[in-house]
């Protein structure tokens, strides 16, 4: 029963109420700890938590759609900018010419493609409005308008571009 309940709580409520899977962990441990019959009442617990909780499976169909397109891309080229350059012929070729490193940016975000080209425009997570998955989603948004041409401030170059 457990088992389940941890289940449920990554698989139904998922970001809704990321402390709904603590909650389950600790129940789960608990019936570890003390045993049955004393470990239903953690596990009931956890249960009308989950009853009560805001529900999204949005991480868990994101998630499906990622080890889709994984399975059929493996082989695809990782962008040039992401790439390591340990030699000079990495370098000559490009490898990590244009890298942006979030740190070193005042707004914490780099405007630059992290998949190949083919998956470019591919969105994978969509919070819904539920619990936690409605702050996601706000913080989402503003990232994509940092990441506009009217939202971009001005950006030092990172330390790490070439």
């Amino acid at each position: 029963m457990a088992r389940r309940v941890v289940r449920m709580a990554v698989e139904d409520i998922g970001l809704a109420d990321p402390n709904a899977l603590s909650l389950c962990m600790a129940a789960r441990d608990a019936v570890d700890f003390i045993g049955m019959p004393e470990g239903n009442l953690a596990l009931a617990q956890a249960v009308v938590y989950l009853a009560v909780a805001p529900k999204s499976n949005a991480l868990y169909t994101a998630y499906g759609d990622v080890q889709q397109d994984v399975a059929q891309t493996a082989a695809d080229p990782v962008p040039l900018h992401l790439r390591n350059a340990p030699t000079r012929l990495m370098k000559g070729l490009g490898y990590g010419k244009g890298y942006r490193y979030a740190h070193d940016l005042e707004a914490k975000v780099a405007d630059m493609q992290c998949l190949p080209d083919n998956l470019s425009d591919r969105l994978y997570y969509r919070p819904t409005s539920q619990g936690v998955e409605k702050r996601i989603a706000d913080r989402m948004n503003e990232i994509k308008r940092q990441r506009s041409p009217s939202g971009k401030r001005d950006n030092p170059p990172s330390k790490k571009e070439s």
